[in-house]
């Protein structure tokens, strides 16, 4: 279902969404139009959307979930998540609606196993037990490491790995198990 129809469904208003969300007027008019894909939204304007309409982010992607979002966007969206939620209100919200499994159903393994590797992260640095519910997907690990686009972007205008080789020693150990490389999840704007 697209934005259209959930506003149709909610019997809601552009400019009332506008309201509620905070998200400007003008993107949901860009977004009903097509001119602005959903998939291309940040994770704070697809969360204000999602959280005023009633509906997970998830249900609201999902016309455009066929067409998964690169890596990069995810994990853009999954730190402005944690930015705009908070770490207590991302971990509530990431095993209340189980997307770590449905992600690993799907065969989406860079994801599922950053939305673990985001979870453990923040139960460690808040002093919280991990959550068991995912022993089985902690056992498994990406085939190779995959690297932040600027590190790639820098290893190879360098002609050289080690812009690569530094960004592993940086990494936080919950990503790194899994073979993603990353060392700064607060950085958004």
């Amino acid at each position: 279902m697209d934005l259209n129809n959930y506003l149709e469904e909610k019997k809601m208003t552009k400019y009332q969404l506008s309201k509620l969300s905070g998200v400007p007027f003008t993107t949901i008019s860009e977004i009903t139009t097509g001119k602005t894909k959903l998939r291309n939204c940040t994770g704070a304007t697809l969360y204000k959307l999602a959280k005023a309409m009633g509906v997970d982010i998830e249900d609201l992607l999902a016309d455009s979930m066929e067409h998964r979002p690169t890596f990069e966007i995810f994990k853009s969206n999954v730190c402005h998540m944690v930015k705009n939620l908070g770490d207590m209100g991302f971990i509530i919200e990431i095993l209340e609606s189980d997307k770590i499994r449905k992600y690993y159903q799907r065969q989406w393994y860079r994801e599922s196993l950053y939305l673990l590797a985001m979870v453990d992260y923040l139960c460690r640095v808040n002093d919280l037990p991990a959550c068991a519910e995912y022993s089985d997907i902690r056992a498994t690990r990406l085939e190779k490491p995959i690297y932040p686009a600027g590190i790639i972007t820098m290893s190879v205008l360098a002609k050289s790995d080690q812009p690569k080789i530094e960004s592993l020693k940086k990494s936080i150990p919950e990503f790194i198990r899994f073979n993603i490389v990353e060392s700064e999840i607060r950085d958004v704007c």
